[in-house]
C-alpha cells in the first residue's frame, strides 16, 4: 500500500441538468492539485431525482464518456453515482472510472423508502472492492451508510488478514436536517470496520429545496477526521497514509473476535 492522495469534490450540483454537471464538476476537478482518485457526490449529473424518465442515461451515454475522457485527461480515478438504465430498471450506480478507461460499478443495494426511491431504482445485490496503489477500497451510495451488516469488513474467507477493505467511500445527497446521522455513522462505520473512511456529500439546495450541509470528511479507523470540510462548495485533497492504519490493526485486531453471520 501506498501513500493515497484523495480530491474530496464537495460540490453545488445542477438540478435535472447533466450538461451543466459535466462542466460545472469537471471544472472543480481541473482546477484540484494533481491526485490518485477524484470523489464527486451521490447523482453528480442530475440530482438526487425519482424523474427518472428524463434523467437516466445508458452505459454509453455522454456521463459515462465524460467521466472516462476526464478520468484520462487528470489522469486518476474518477469516482461518484449517476442515474443509470438497464432495460426497463434504472439504478443509482457508483462508477469507477481508471485513467486507463477500465470501469467499473457497484448498484446501490440499500433505496431510500422515506424519498420513494425504491419505487422507481432497482437494488444492486453485490459489493465491489476496487483496487488503487494497493488499496483494497469499497464503494458505497448515501442510505447504505445506516447498514453496517451489508459495510461488516473481512466477511469474505479469502480476505487478507481478516479484512477485505481498507478504505469504504460513501458518496451521498444526505440533507442537512440529519447531519448529525451522516457525521456519526460515517465514524462508526471506520471504527467497527478498522478502515479508513471517506464521505462526500454535495452542498446548495436541491430541486425539491431540500438543504445540503456538505460535511464531507476523510474518517481514520479510530473514528478520528483527517480533514472536514463543512458547508461550502470545495475541493479538499488529503494525503492518506496507510501506516497508521497497518499498525492499528496489528495492535488492535477485534475483527477476530467479530462474530459469524450468512448475510441474505
Amino acid at each position: 500500500m501506498q501513500t493515497l492522495i484523495v480530491s474530496l469534490v464537495q460540490g453545488a450540483t445542477r438540478w435535472h441538468d447533466s450538461e451543466a454537471n459535466r462542466a460545472y464538476y469537471g471544472d472543480l476537478v481541473r482546477r484540484a492539485p494533481a491526485s490518485d482518485l477524484f470523489v464527486l457526490p451521490e447523482t453528480f449529473l442530475s440530482g438526487f431525482t425519482n424523474e427518472t424518465l428524463g434523467n437516466a442515461e445508458s452505459m454509453d451515454g455522454p456521463g459515462v464518456a465524460w467521466a472516462r475522457a476526464l478520468a484520462q485527461e487528470v489522469n486518476a480515478t474518477i469516482t461518484g453515482s449517476v442515474v443509470i438504465r438497464e432495460g426497463e430498471t434504472n439504478f443509482n450506480r457508483m462508477l469507477w472510472v481508471s485513467p486507463d478507461g477500465a470501469l467499473s460499478y457497484y448498484d446501490k443495494r440499500h433505496l431510500f423508502r422515506m424519498a420513494n426511491e425504491h419505487h422507481r431504482y432497482g437494488g444492486g445485490d453485490k459489493r465491489l472492492v476496487v483496487e488503487l496503489k494497493g488499496w483494497r477500497i469499497l464503494p458505497q451510495v448515501c442510505y447504505d451508510l445506516r447498514f453496517p451488516v451489508w459495510l461488516r469488513n473481512g466477511r469474505r474467507e479469502e480476505a487478507e488478514g481478516g479484512m477485505d477493505y481498507d478504505l469504504a467511500i460513501f458518496v451521498a445527497n444526505w440533507p442537512a436536517p440529519r447531519r448529525q446521522p451522516w457525521r456519526t455513522l460515517l465514524r462508526a462505520r471506520a471504527i467497527e470496520n478498522l478502515s479508513y473512511v471517506i464521505g462526500v456529500n454535495r452542498v446548495g439546495v436541491d430541486g425539491n429545496d431540500l438543504p445540503y450541509a456538505g460535511d464531507s470528511a476523510v474518517i481514520d479507523p479510530v473514528g478520528e477526521p483527517l480533514v472536514e470540510l463543512g458547508s461550502l462548495e470545495q475541493v479538499v485533497t488529503v494525503k492518506i497514509d496507510p501506516a497508521p492504519l497497518l499498525a492499528h490493526r496489528e495492535r488492535f485486531p477485534a475483527w477476530m473476535d467479530a462474530d459469524e453471520f450468512t448475510l441474505r
